[in-house]
């Protein structure tokens, strides 16, 4: 049995709950910052491709499927393209905040009520992490909805949240992967969008769970041990860290805290550091324990054959840090500057923000 007992400090969910009902992760001071925002690289790209969202009719399926299988089995191009749909939505929702015009909304609510009205929700973390960009699309534009589509969303989102956190508190094989922590960020992100103190409070148990479970106390995770690979370090921090995020967005420092063993996220990215900066390297998935990466690597897929981890990986791991503790900026700077990477748009505008 795995034991914890978190330190730090736990702010009660109290004042800010009215808020909390509003958002999951985008709060006020970014809805207002984006209007000054339109100048960037970030918001071109954005408009850009809102404006192509306008000329696109919504692709939803009942169910998307792509994780465990390879290119050309099952359902996978098919999910992959309909999942096209989810990034639209945010770029919609991100365009209409900028820009004020109603097309944006509009478009933004038909594409995602298309989705609520038909999408089953799976409970497969890997199929659907996108769909954190589903919450954020209603952070910025649930409340500029009509009444109906508005509750529609939250319902789902609502649905999301309870159906992760049940999930989680079953008996599951290898609690403590990756799998594990989508689970956790869709969980946490839908509750605090929820504004229900019970479940923002299951999500955070489920959150410290996590940390105690995947990382160890010398900072690397679960998944790199298994996996041989950076590339499933940096697949389990930033889930974790949206979920952190997502809690300092609320007045909460989750990020701080430590399991009784003494693992922590930032226990996590310091050790990823050398790697990130380039004084360390690493060959990727040479001794990977899992038999599905040899499948994908026969089958051609290049990202897990045996190469040497690509630093500008790294980027959005230690954006998203960053913006957790000022400690990690002059990281993600070095890293963002040496590799030339950029960052998703809907993440550069929120770092242009803070």
């Amino acid at each position: 049995m795995v034991r914890y007992l978190f330190v730090g400090v736990i702010v009660a969910v109290t004042a800010g709950v009215a808020h909390a009902q509003d958002f999951g992760l985008l709060d006020g001071r970014f809805v207002a910052a984006l209007p000054d925002l339109r100048e960037r690289p970030a918001a071109a790209e954005v408009i850009r491709r809102a404006d192509a969202g306008l000329e696109r009719e919504p692709g939803p399926l009942p169910v998307v499927h792509t994780e465990g299988t390879l290119p050309g089995t099952g359902i996978r191009e098919e999910s992959t393209k309909a999942r096209e749909d989810l990034p639209i939505m945010l770029n919609l929702a991100l365009a209409y905040r900028m820009t004020g015009q109603r097309p944006y909304l509009q478009s933004a609510e038909r594409f995602m009520t298309a989705w609520t009205d038909v999408y089953k929700i799976s409970l497969n973390p890997i199929d659907e992490t996108h769909f954190d960009q589903v919450i954020m699309a209603c952070d910025l534009v649930c409340s500029e909805m009509t009444a109906a589509a508005r509750d529609k969303i939250r319902r789902f989102t609502r649905a999301m949240a309870e159906g992760y956190l049940d999930a989680m508190d079953k008996p599951r094989d290898k609690p403590e992967t990756n799998w594990q922590s989508h689970r956790v960020k869709l969980a946490v992100m839908a509750a605090f969008q929820s504004g229900d103190k019970k479940l923002i409070a299951r999500a955070r148990d489920a959150y410290d769970r996590q940390i105690a479970a995947n990382i160890n106390a010398d900072g690397t995770v679960f998944d790199f041990h298994e996996r041989d690979a950076l590339h499933y370090v940096t697949y389990d921090l930033d889930p974790l860290m949206m979920a952190a995020l997502s809690a300092k967005a609320h007045g909460q420092d989750w990020f701080e805290r430590k399991s009784a063993a003494g693992s922590s996220l930032p226990g996590a990215l310091d050790w990823l550091t050398p790697y990130a900066l380039g004084e360390k390297t690493h060959q990727e998935f040479v001794r990977s324990k899992i038999v599905f990466d040899a499948q994908r690597a026969a089958a051609g897929q290049a990202e897990y054959q045996p190469h040497p981890w690509d630093r500008a990986n790294g980027v959005q791991t230690f954006a998203l840090a960053a913006q957790l503790s000022p400690r990690y900026a002059p990281v993600f700077k070095t890293v963002a500057t040496e590799t030339r990477k950029p960052l998703a748009p809907w993440l550069a505008l929120f770092v242009a923000s803070r």
